[in-house]
């Protein structure tokens, strides 16, 4: 199995501490997410191999469409995994806007489809729906984004919660943007698995993460379809396993009580499904956030979303990679505090071992084909 790695484009700001809040809670990084300091990030990613760059979308940070827009002019093969959250836009709209990206960047568009968890933030942006009218809309919103990708023709669409008449691109994107899907509670499950090319989830103990796969899988086997799988997780990496431990008690002893109490209390309000097992995973303990050999749990004391961290050596990271890829892991969305340096530590430490295994190779060796060159004093005879 070939593995690809993307990392994140924090665009509400970094730090050298964990940034408390998300997903729905506001949250900002003492170091400003300027369009200098995401070009400093898109170009380490780049530069490191990863494939794409993730960023969040919410009333918590910078537009995605907006931002990475900006930053396909001083990339050259980086790729943007742009979210995108039905309901808020139209799907046509949506297409198109997909078909002019795709266009402009040559091909470097994926889109991570997000249905939303947080109902104050979904009615602050005008979307009073419940959480299945939300999903419900998800897989009729990309039934008709995916359609018009494909249709020659007009195209018309009553659904429930979506309704189109005789839309049509005029310039459909090729190739078509990947989607990347999440969701942990049951209405997910048959949307990704009809319309997603690659699933995602968040960094749970890898048995727990191989039955959410298996779950998956035996939904898209109904639909016909075979779907890639990704991780979505934090890595705190370093020569040896000491200095790493060190770095992730560093960024507990810097949070203040205050700020753990205020997060939690707002994402304990949350519909998602997969935020509520995040919070499970400590239970809002601070002695007990190793809860599987080098997966910690202490981002998710003060950030929503993703809220686990592989902690270890270049090795011991490096293979727990590995044993997630084993239960059919081939996407890892990563990320690190703060991001920048922690994309050369990542790239610099556990890529290659992943690339001496044969199970990763960067982008640009991928793509340059060995020239031959006749020897200059071979004889034509």
């Amino acid at each position: 199995m070939s593995l690809s790695f993307h990392w994140f484009l924090p665009t509400y700001g970094d730090s050298r501490g964990l940034v408390a809040g998300g997903h729905g809670t506001a949250m900002s990084g003492d170091r400003p997410a300027t369009l200098h300091y995401l070009n400093q990030l898109s170009a380490a990613a780049e530069s490191n191999g990863f494939e794409a760059v993730l960023t969040p979308t919410g009333s918590w940070c910078e537009d995605a469409w907006l931002t990475t827009a900006m930053l396909v002019e001083t990339t050259e093969t980086l790729k943007f995994l742009v979210a995108l959250r039905p309901g808020l836009i139209s799907p046509t709209l949506a297409a198109q806007m997909a078909g002019t990206f795709q266009r402009h960047s040559e091909g470097r568009l994926l889109l991570n489809v997000v249905t939303g968890g947080e109902p104050l933030e979904q009615k602050a942006y005008g979307d009073f729906s419940d959480k299945e009218a939300r999903y419900a809309r998800t897989g009729e919103f990309l039934h008709v984004v995916k359609s018009l990708w494909e249709s020659h023709a007009p195209f018309t669409f009553q659904g429930e919660h979506v309704h189109v008449e005789n839309a049509l691109l005029n310039n459909r994107p090729d190739p078509i943007p990947p989607i990347f899907f999440g969701g942990s509670s049951g209405p997910a499950g048959p949307v990704a698995a009809k319309y997603a090319d690659t699933y995602l989830t968040w960094g749970e103990p890898v048995h727990a993460v191989g039955r959410k796969l298996d779950w998956i899988r035996g939904l898209a086997v109904d639909h016909g379809r075979k779907l890639d799988y990704g991780l979505r997780i934090h890595v705190i990496s370093r020569d040896t396993a000491e200095e790493a431990w060190a770095v992730a008690d560093k960024l507990i002893a810097g949070i203040d009580p205050a700020d753990i109490e205020r997060v939690q209390a707002s994402l304990a309000q949350s519909e998602s499904e997969g935020q509520r097992r995040m919070l499970e995973l400590h239970g809002g303990n601070v002695d007990r956030l190793e809860i599987a050999p080098n997966l910690w749990a202490g981002v998710g004391l003060v950030r929503g979303g993703a809220g686990t961290a592989l902690v270890g050596s270049h090795e011991e990271v490096a293979e727990r990679l590995i044993e997630y890829s084993k239960v059919g892991i081939s996407h890892f969305v990563l990320s690190g505090y703060p991001h920048l340096e922690e994309a050369y530590w990542f790239g610099e430490g556990v890529l290659p071992i992943l690339e001496r295994k044969g199970l990763w190779q960067h982008p640009t060796r991928r793509r340059t084909a060995p020239v031959s060159v006749p020897f200059a004093g071979a004889s034509s005879s």
